[in-house]
């Protein structure tokens, strides 16, 4: 195996194109075509990891959260994030990062919170816009059938719970090839009328290469017409937070305890009381001020989250009861996530799970 190998596993877990915008995703550090000796999963790559991968002849390194954020300018070792690139460049060690391309996956991290609290009938709390996109292409009828069907075999027209999903209308086609042109129906600079079905499919957005790449080795067309347009569908499975339920309501002290236990924190920082029971949680992992409006809006009686500042209580107007259990905390079940997920997909190599604790904040 090379180190591609494992990214293609990973990328198909967590498609890069859902990854925010701010965010910096992929393989940031080393060659993808290295022949693989082992993968070491963490949550932050620091020197204590890199020196961990050493140790245990792991030469990549899968980490959720980016070493390299912002741009380097200079990579001298004044810093931890240039000690850390310059120690996995001189040991000939990949880093992948992933972040949140897997915060926007249902089965990813927010989903391991609902999975930690017991949270049941689940949904995307902030679903992504313009992730559905959709292809009309037009084919001779005798051809629409393969055509179809070599779209669907590359992901296309799957709807929620449905796959295989298309519209298709019947109707006349015409063309006319120049001197340049070799039309497979009909001759040059003749107008040619063809009876052909015009096919619709919808697609996630992280598959259109490999669509588009089966349309055309599917159509006998030299020039196959086709339109891609970007939907304004909401996505029901991808996007940033989740919501769901509670087998049974609880006081705002027990799920306190509830959350304490269960996530296994040293200090949950939370609003005032509202003095109502709580059975809808909203869950975001990490910083998640910013969805604080959304939780409200989805009627959510707590929200579960990270990295809350002094206003962002505020912010609660009693609608809605805040607890902030640190990012760490937030985050500590993702890389056993990675570790189940590419331990089943590759069985030749070992995947390890980091037993370097990266949280920076310690609690007295």
């Amino acid at each position: 195996m090379i180190v591609q190998d494992v990214i293609t596993h990973l990328e198909t877990l967590a498609p890069l194109p859902y990854a925010e915008s701010f965010d910096n995703v992929g393989l940031l550090v080393g060659d993808k075509t290295k022949a693989l000796t082992g993968v070491l999963v963490t949550l932050d790559t620091l020197e204590a990891v890199v020196d961990e991968a050493i140790a245990e002849n792991c030469n990549l390194i899968v980490s959720f959260h980016p070493i390299i954020f912002k741009g380097l300018k200079k990579i001298t070792g004044k810093s931890y994030v240039e000690r850390v690139v310059l120690k996995a460049i001189k040991h000939d060690i990949a880093i992948y990062a992933i972040h949140t391309a897997l915060d926007n996956m249902f089965e990813g991290v927010n989903a391991r919170i609902c999975d930690t609290l017991g949270l049941k009938h689940r949904k995307i709390l902030i679903p992504q816009n313009e992730t559905i996109k959709k292809l009309t292409t037009y084919a001779p009828v005798a051809e629409a059938e393969a055509i179809r069907t070599a779209l669907f075999k590359a992901g296309a027209g799957s709807i929620g719970n449905y796959d295989e999903c298309s519209f298709n209308v019947e109707g006349k086609g015409t063309f006319r090839g120049n001197e340049a042109s070799t039309p497979t129906i009909g001759g040059k600079h003749v107008r040619h009328t063809e009876k052909e079905t015009k096919i619709t499919v919808t697609y996630n957005k992280h598959i259109e290469a490999k669509l588009l790449k089966h349309l055309f080795n599917a159509h006998s067309y030299e020039e196959v017409a086709y339109e891609v347009t970007t939907l304004e569908n909401t996505n029901q499975h991808i996007g940033m937070g989740m919501v769901g339920e509670l087998d049974k309501a609880m006081t705002e002290t027990d799920f306190l305890k509830h959350l304490r236990d269960k996530i296994q924190t040293g200090c949950i920082r939370h609003s005032d009381f509202r003095q109502k029971k709580i059975k809808k949680v909203a869950v975001l992992g990490g910083s998640g001020s910013f969805a604080i409006t959304a939780a409200k809006a989805a009627g959510a009686d707590a929200f579960v989250t990270a990295d809350l500042k002094y206003h962002d209580f505020f912010a609660a107007e009693n609608a809605v009861f805040l607890a902030d259990i640190g990012h760490y905390e937030s985050e500590q079940y993702t890389k056993n996530l990675i570790v189940e997920y590419l331990t089943k997909k590759i069985t030749n190599f070992a995947i390890i799970l980091s037993k370097t604790n990266t949280n920076p904040v310690k609690y007295f």
